[in-house]
């Protein structure tokens, strides 16, 4: 059984590292409104929030922690207040150590809002998206940095589209197999070592580390390059994880699936994954019964479990209850003696 990896996440991210990310990564045009040092500042979860209610003066259950997003109804409502109730406004507003203030759709604050802010040490931003459409992109971005992730020791191949992550003791040949599966087509994702990050309930995702990258480390021959040996084409950044291949020795004391009535599963971050247990033995082709796990994976996502096909077929045979039938696949050969 593999070992069960340990989880982490990240507990905060500074204010200008997101927006640099938002710029660069997600392409979200961001425009600093005052200079205050975004450094400073941290978020710390991938919630946001709109301070309609804080800026009419309820703030019992302000969430002050969350990146504050102010819209259309924000910055008019501000705006239709004479210019000392627009002051004690936003004064309910930036009295709390609030990570930063974002207004969407291009509204603006005026100078003396935009002073208070400053002097109160509040990033302000300024982006051109909707409001709706900005916290998406937002909320998307914050849920990927704070999400939980594991490092698990094992080769994670692309293999027909499916993600197969190979895992097993040191030495049993997991990057020799995903070396044998990019030579056969097949893509790299990561080797080694593979980081996995729990996106959404049941969705787990894996990528290498920077360092690594994709290259994988072969005894007896050291440090291939992947990409630059067999192209763009042998190598993906990022995949789902979606099946496991636990690559073990063969013991003979060991129960290993004969039929595939009963799927095995391994947790990793709270979700079940399929893992099928593949005793290694000398002469065995492990990359073909690699490419076969990956199509059965398929045929059972669209409906087709040859177990239970063979198993109807059993029970449908027994049901008859007639032992004078030859027990043959054709019953009639039509002169074809080929």
């Amino acid at each position: 059984m593999p070992h069960q990896p340990k989880t982490f996440r990240k507990e905060s991210i500074t204010v200008a590292f997101m927006v640099e990310q938002l710029r660069s990564a997600v392409g979200v045009e961001m425009e600093a409104i005052n200079e205050v040092d975004a450094a400073l500042r941290t978020v710390t979860e991938s919630n946001l929030h709109r301070p309609g209610l804080a800026l009419a003066g309820y703030v019992d259950l302000f969430t002050y922690q969350r990146v504050q997003v102010l819209g259309n109804t924000e910055t008019q409502f501000l705006q239709h207040l004479p210019p000392g109730k627009q002051r004690e406004a936003f004064r309910h507003l930036i009295q709390f150590d609030v990570p930063c203030l974002i207004l969407t759709e291009s509204n603006d604050l005026g100078l003396d809002l935009v002073g208070m802010a400053t002097e109160a040490g509040i990033p302000l931003y300024r982006t051109p998206i909707p409001s709706t459409q900005f916290m998406a992109l937002l909320r998307d971005f914050l849920n990927d940095q704070f999400a939980p992730q594991v490092t698990v020791h094992g080769s994670l191949v692309d293999v027909y589209g499916i993600g197969m992550m190979l895992m097993g003791k040191a030495g049993i040949g997991k990057s020799e197999v995903a070396l044998d599966l990019v030579e056969r087509g097949h893509r790299l994702v990561a080797d080694d070592v593979v980081i996995v990050t729990k996106k959404e309930e049941q969705l787990l995702m894996g990528s290498g580390t920077d360092l690594v990258q994709h290259f994988m480390e072969v005894r007896g021959l050291g440090l291939v390059d992947i990409r630059a040996m067999f192209g763009i084409r042998a190598i993906r950044f990022q995949k789902r994880v979606e099946v496991l291949v636990s690559m073990q020795l063969w013991d003979a004391d060991e129960e290993y699936t004969r039929l595939g009535m009963i799927e095995d599963t391994y947790e990793i971050l709270g979700v079940d994954l399929p893992m099928v247990k593949l005793p290694i033995t000398p002469g065995k082709n492990v990359t073909v019964i690699c490419e076969v796990i990956a199509m059965n994976h398929l045929l059972r996502h669209y409906g087709y479990d040859p177990a239970e096909v063979f198993a109807k077929r059993l029970a449908d045979r027994i049901r008859q209850k007639d032992g004078s039938t030859p027990m043959r696949g054709i019953e009639y050969f039509e002169h074809d003696y080929e």
